[in-house]
């Protein structure tokens, strides 16, 4: 017998298939619970590895990688081909391919830097080559990125959601952390990438997680609310109802007792629960503690649901910029199309509410995982890859730059205007009527939706699913002056890091925040301590 491997390299965590290649059948899943490398967002991990250097990063990731195979319950040296799928930058880290052509967009900033830009292009290569603890035969099979931050991962949502074949005007977004999203309007298909934040994964929340067995993702009201959470097979189910009001439960579910978290979209449904309370009031939860209780001692605070909100404001400029560029109307965009787990397990009437959808469109399509999903039908039919590359080639032309656009940047700043300050939907559009832009309708009536898979990864195969807590690496190093005082120690929110006896410093990847946080080093009372000079324990 002969397997294969797919792959999503994901900025929340890795996604991992075995797959039989004699029937094409998915024998096991394994899942990681986060991303290995420092930090929460793509932004960390790229200045991550511009900072210690593209091997370091690199051989943290394989070594993720490698422990994630060795659970899928197969003999790694009969693997015969390995895809993957991710998002430019993930998908460099693997390859160990440079990111500094991705780290300082434009040519202008290449040439007076010397950035050679990469071949991001459709490619089958050696995976032992890469560093993959299989076959020395096994080959690799990587799809292309579209452009810059625009990468195979939104190539996946386009191709699996049925997006390229609508003929109607159509938007599809894969709700996550770095948000990919492309506007169909005739056949001309407009991209962009909205840098969302982990709020969107259940990261940078207090009792937040990732989409996984004991995740509350969901609140259904029922004249009070009800907690949804996923079981052992990441389904949902129904939980506890809660009356928020009075911050008690008033009904104990079947999943009573099993809920360990929050998930990113559960944390919408929070948004939506505190709006329609009218708890929600100028960046704060106006409750008596300043939280919502929910069931099993997990509560979303005020801090959770300003996370949430600077999500929805970045995809909704997001959504808005494309639309502009096209020159399309919201009462123009009538179809819907989510991937992702975000994409999959929220409430898409309730999302559409808060501002995650456009407010226009009435058909609305949930995917799930379209990233591992895609990779694994490149397993299946490795000739795939010839017409993705052709896929992406006609594409790259309508690429928008949210990060320098004009439109984005105004519709960002009043969004947060809009949930952090107060500011009125009256006011919104009339700022918008000054700077020469729509104005935002409001929902209307019910849409339709189609759930398309029962839950995010939608075939785990006969011998199951298995969740990955042991993954990232330690960085150690010793700086010439310490006094061993542990102060960085201490000023660690993540208790990532340890001062040693002899005054080394040891740093747990997959607990640091990155270069999100440095309160390390900017703690550090003799101003020795350098975080970029760490390495890797066992280099």
């Amino acid at each position: 017998m002969s397997y294969g491997i797919s792959l999503d390299m994901g900025t929340s965590g890795t996604r991992a298939h075995a797959v039989d290649l004699s029937d094409g059948k998915i024998l096991s899943t394994s899942v990681t619970e986060c991303h290995p490398l420092p930090g929460a967002n793509i932004m960390d991990h790229l200045t991550f590895c511009i900072n210690v250097g593209t091997g370091i990063a690199h051989d943290i990731v394989m070594d993720t990688v490698n422990k994630v195979i060795r659970t899928l319950d197969v003999d790694l040296k009969k693997v015969e081909k390995v895809s993957i799928c991710g998002n430019p930058i993930q998908l460099s880290l693997f390859q160990g391919i440079p990111v500094d052509d991705l780290a300082f967009a434009g040519e202008n900033a290449h040439k007076a830097k010397g950035i050679k830009a990469q071949d991001r292009n459709a490619g089958v290569f050696s995976a032992v080559d890469v560093g993959m603890d299989v076959s020395d035969k096994a080959e690799l099979y990587v799809p292309p990125s579209i452009r810059h931050e625009i990468g195979a991962d939104a190539l996946a949502m386009m191709y699996k959601s049925g997006f390229l074949e609508q003929k109607e005007n159509c938007m599809v977004t894969d709700y996550g952390t770095n948000a990919e999203m492309a506007l169909k309007v005739g056949d001309d298909i407009y991209t962009g990438s909205a840098a969302a934040g982990p709020a969107m994964e259940g990261q940078s929340i207090v009792c937040g997680m990732l989409a996984g067995p004991g995740a509350i993702s969901d609140l259904e009201y029922e004249f009070q609310w009800r907690c949804v959470v996923l079981d052992e097979n990441i389904s949902p189910q129904m939980g506890d109802k809660v009356d928020l009001g009075l911050n008690i439960v008033s009904e104990e579910g079947p999943m009573h007792g099993k809920a360990k978290g929050i998930t990113g979209t559960g944390v919408v449904a929070a948004v939506a629960a505190a709006m329609d309370a009218h708890v929600w009031k100028k960046g704060k939860l106006t409750t008596d503690d300043g939280r919502l209780h929910l069931q099993d001692g997990v509560y979303v605070d005020s801090h959770d649901i300003s996370e949430a909100c600077k999500a929805i404001g970045a995809m909704r400029a997001g959504h808005f910029t494309l639309l502009e560029h096209a020159k399309i109307k919201f009462d123009e965009m009538k179809i819907m199309y989510m991937a992702g787990a975000s994409g999959t397990y929220v409430d898409a009437v309730k999302a559409r509410q808060v501002g995650l959808l456009p407010p226009s469109c009435d058909r609305i399509y949930q995917y799930g995982n379209t990233s591992l999903a895609m990779a694994t039908d490149i397993l299946r039919k490795p000739e795939l890859l010839d017409d993705l590359q052709k896929i992406a080639d006609g594409i790259r032309a309508n690429h928008v730059m949210f990060a320098s656009d004009k439109i984005f940047e105004q519709i960002y700043m009043q969004e947060l205007a809009y949930w952090d300050e107060g500011m009125g939907m009256d006011m919104y559009n009339a700022n918008n009527e000054m700077f020469g832009i729509q104005a935002l309708p409001k929902p209307r009536g019910h849409p339709e939706v189609f759930r398309m898979v029962a839950r995010d990864i939608p075939d785990l195969g006969a011998r199951g699913l298995r969740i990955i807590h042991d993954i990232g690496t330690e960085l150690r190093g010793k700086m010439e002056g310490c006094t061993g005082c542990k102060a960085c120690e201490k000023e660690c929110p993540e208790k990532a890091l340890k001062v040693l006896p002899d005054k080394t410093i040891s740093v747990q990847t997959k607990n640091c925040l990155g270069t999100a946080c440095y309160r390390c080093q900017f703690s550090c009372k003799e101003k020795c301590y350098k975080y970029d000079t760490l390495r890797l324990a066992d280099a």
